[in-house]
């Protein structure tokens, strides 16, 4: 069985022959190297590539234990080159090399090497490596399964699939196993074992436990809007522990460096500019974030959320979230202004849309409640409200475009 992972193989495929290093980042077990060692190698060899131009090296492979060392494997890629043909060189675990960074430099000076790199641990993850390489790097960044992914992959009923998905999320692994409480089991060991301890590890964390209970508030507060100082009243109310605002926004950073999490920032839709608290994160796979609470808080609600915005992301879309500015008159008649939410303001070139999340939308109060925001927008971009179960999809009276989750999630583009 075999995920397809077009999206992210045509990035690649765009960026061949470019004077870029190609960087591939995104969470552990996201499919990086599947996409790299299998996917691409294959391309390559249809397009009549052959195996001595293509530099395949795995650093967590023994074999090339040797070469876990700059000078020696700088040389033994030098000595592979012996022609003017292009050659393209994989490197997979590059966090295996001390000053990996000196490599991959020197390679850039080498014109006929097409350059492709993963790693694995939070040094590599992190956005440290983007901007080491800014300007000589072309970053990919690599999802979890989105539900089309997951689905072309395993088949079956589309609504059990989703279900399925929304409680174990989209890492390629998961997706394989036939147990439930094997999922269960690996989702909850590697997310302590391998995400939180190299963060430890790697940031000299001292605080263990509030570095992993954060996280815990994080996701159980998903499409919840907080910032550094509510997350800092929240310790101190309920678990009497003090910890700063400016702790806890290192925090926060650490996770979103290493890609577990994303920051969706405030966007004020009439004044055309951003607020900077408070925000919104979200799970970069929504099976770990499950894990962490146990799968006790599987509300569809807050998942469904969760899952529209890497689905947004995942398609290359810029995601913020939206706030409308309203003024309205209170009992005694004063005129008191309100803040509406906009769950999504999305973004690519010239495309904008607005994006409501609504899991239930059968009651007027409801449909209401999610298109009074939608109604105070002044301009002409499309509106669109994704629901949890209906019909075929279909326009309101507004024009406001009704689309159910999984027809959403199994469309190529908005």
């Amino acid at each position: 069985m075999e995920f397809n992972r077009d999206l992210y193989l045509q990035r690649l495929i765009a960026g061949m022959g470019s004077p870029l290093i190609k960087v591939i980042t995104g969470i552990r077990r996201s499919g990086k190297s599947y996409l790299l060692f299998t996917l691409f190698t294959r391309y390559l060899k249809n397009q009549g590539v052959s195996d001595n131009h293509i530099i395949k090296i795995a650093f967590d492979d023994l074999e090339n234990i040797n070469l876990r060392e700059k000078v020696a494997l700088y040389k033994h890629i030098k000595s592979r080159i012996i022609d003017s043909d292009m050659y393209y060189v994989l490197l997979d675990e590059i966090q295996y090399v001390p000053e990996f960074e000196e490599v991959l430099n020197s390679l850039l000076h080498i014109e006929n090497a097409d350059t492709y790199v993963t790693g694995s641990n939070s040094r590599f993850l992190s956005s440290d490596i983007i901007t080491e390489f800014r300007g000589r790097s072309d970053e990919i960044r690599v999802q979890p399964l989105s539900f089309r992914e997951y689905y072309e992959g395993l088949g079956g009923d589309k609504n059990e699939r989703l279900d399925e998905y929304m409680r174990f999320g989209g890492l390629p692994i998961v997706a394989l196993m036939n147990d439930a409480e094997k999922k269960i089991s690996y989702l909850k060991e590697v997310g302590e074992k391998i995400y939180l301890s190299d963060l430890k590890q790697r940031h000299s964390i001292k605080n263990d436990v509030e570095f992993s209970s954060l996280l815990d508030v994080l996701a159980s507060g998903i499409g919840t809007l907080t910032n550094p100082q509510k997350l800092s009243n929240t310790f101190r109310s309920v678990s009497h522990v003090t910890i700063t605002p400016a702790t806890i926004s290192r925090y926060l950073d650490y996770y979103s460096d290493s890609f577990l999490i994303s920051k969706a920032r405030r966007y004020n839709v009439k004044g055309k500019n951003y607020i900077d608290t408070p925000a919104k994160y979200y799970f970069a796979d929504i099976g770990l974030r499950n894990a962490r609470l146990d799968f006790r808080q599987v509300e569809p609600t807050h998942i469904m959320e969760n899952i529209i915005y890497n689905e947004l992301c995942s398609r290359g879309f810029q995601v913020d979230v939206g706030v409308v500015e309203v003024y309205d008159r209170n009992a005694s008649g004063n005129s008191i202004r309100k803040q509406l939410e906009v769950d999504f303001v999305v973004n690519k070139g010239y495309d904008r849309y607005y994006i409501q999340s609504a899991y239930s939308y059968s009651d007027d109060s409801k449909r209401q409640q999610e298109t009074a925001s939608l109604k105070h927008i002044p301009d002409s971009f499309e509106r669109i409200i994704i629901i949890g179960n209906g019909g075929k999809p279909y326009r309101d009276e507004n024009g406001y475009r009704i689309i159910r989750l999984l027809d959403f999630l199994l469309e190529d583009s908005l």
